[in-house]
């Protein structure tokens, strides 16, 4: 109760939402109106064999083998794993390490592509009424789905908590709130049939459930055609969310839409939620109505520097400079280009890498602000505690992090940031908060893996 009247004096009448939170330029504009169009490789296709959280998958095929699109090249490595599926025909050209967005070096399958394009037949599926929820979850688990809008965790696994029952709302994170992004939003206008059947694939595994389509409220066309076709569903509705980022992270959305609050140290699940992205969402209706593997995503291409920014749907594995060029080229030298959005993606330092399950956006930018900017003393003006969605304090955090002191790290609840970044950009200061607190998180992490 406690939870659900602080949310409701946070959102009033007004539209669902959170505690803080900042809004930054959203440079939507440059890619929002334009249509998906679809991207077929030139070059080779390359399949790291890390493209999830957990376990490598194992290549199950071997240099000189010829591989048709939709066959599986790589099987899960482990419980926390993923098979990776060729989404071109021809040649394994070689199994070896190449470079990903992260900068590691990660072993990776190489397919040479003959531009021929031939075709696995795909196995035909029962009506989804008549499917077991043991199918489904093997469906899902089989096709490769994990969660695409950045983390890379297994969607299967976050389909199969202890107890299903338990679960009261399965949520599609429609937010994509990161700036510059309009992949979902594409997806959205285009498809919104298929995120729909992908929601229904997902309730069918939880008897107790509700659907919750959970949009921010500057896509109203989207919000418009999503009600329209849910109105005949009564397990499934549209929520409008105020725009703010970073309301589609995973905390912050079930919060909004459901008034149940998580901490670090709980699953979605431990709050009877489940939430996946939208490109997830369709993936599930794809591999169990369809059939089909997760074989593409949509990328967002965008940035000043671009020429034609365009949103492609692309076959996992196409090379990054293909995708420039099939934007225009660059009207204008970049000079930061990072993979995804500009408060949570990865800087690339060159173009010549892989897209990936993860892969939303690439983002080339003509300025690059943060590398001008010059750190100073912390002036306490509290306006990194104002908007961080964690109710953490972030000062704090960044000097214990940046002396090494995990005890203090720990005490002032370090592990509650989601590196979301709001933090580092109203810091008058310019101080690296996220980047300090987000290296002692992941030493932590690691720590308590050991």
């Amino acid at each position: 109760m406690r939870a659900e009247r602080e949310r409701s004096r946070v959102t009033g009448m007004a539209k669902l939402t959170f505690n803080g939170g900042i809004h930054p330029y959203d440079g939507k504009d440059l890619s929002k109106d334009k249509p998906i169009k679809a991207v077929l490789p030139k070059g080779d296709l390359v399949y790291p064999l890390s493209q999830h959280i957990g376990a490598p998958a194992k290549p199950i095929v071997e240099k000189g083998d010829h591989v048709l699109t939709g066959q599986k090249i790589a099987e899960a490595g482990g419980f926390v794993s993923a098979p990776i599926y060729a989404t071109v025909s021809g040649t394994v050209k070689a199994i070896e390490p190449r470079r990903v967005v992260t900068g590691d070096s990660v072993m990776s399958i190489i397919v040479e592509n003959d531009g021929l394009y031939e075709e696995v037949k795909y196995s035909e599926r029962k009506p989804l009424e008549e499917m077991t929820r043991e199918e489904i979850i093997e469906c899902v688990k089989e096709a490769g789905i994990v969660g695409m809008g950045g983390a890379g965790f297994p969607t299967f696994i976050k389909l199969s908590p202890k107890e299903p029952e338990k679960i009261d709302y399965v949520i599609a994170n429609c937010a994509e709130c990161e700036p510059y992004l309009t992949s979902d939003y594409r997806r959205m206008l285009e498809e919104p049939e298929k995120l729909v059947g992908g929601l229904k694939v997902s309730l069918k595994l939880f008897e107790n459930a509700r659907g919750i389509l959970a949009v921010e409220d500057n896509k109203p066309d989207c919000i418009e055609k999503l009600k329209e076709l849910v109105k005949d569903e009564p397990r499934i509705s549209v929520k409008e969310l105020k725009t703010k980022y970073p309301q589609g992270a995973e905390r912050q959305i079930i919060y909004a839409t459901t008034g149940r609050a998580i901490n670090s140290s709980m699953l979605p699940a431990d709050a009877g939620c489940v939430v996946n992205n939208v490109d997830t969402v369709v993936a599930i209706y794809h591999a169990v109505i369809e059939g089909k593997p997760l074989m593409n995503r949509i990328v967002t291409v965008t940035g000043d520097a671009i020429a034609n920014p365009q949103n492609f749907i692309v076959r996992i594995g196409t090379n990054y400079h293909e995708l420039v060029e099939e934007a225009g080229g660059f009207k204008q030298e970049p000079v930061k280009i990072v993979s995804g959005g500009p408060m949570m993606g990865f800087a690339l330092f060159g173009l010549d890498v892989p897209t990936t399950k993860t892969a939303s956006a690439l983002l080339c930018l003509t300025e690059d602000e943060v590398s001008r900017m010059e750190p100073s003393a912390c002036i306490n003006c509290g306006r990194c505690v104002e908007v961080c969605p964690g109710r953490v304090v972030p000062k704090l955090l960044a000097v214990a992090a940046a002396n090494g002191d995990e005890e203090t790290f720990l005490a002032h609840d370090g592990m509650e940031c989601c590196e979301c970044g709001c933090c580092s950009f109203v810091c008058p200061a310019k101080r690296h908060l996220t980047q300090n607190i987000k290296s002692m998180r992941k030493l932590l992490l690691a720590k308590k893996k050991k």
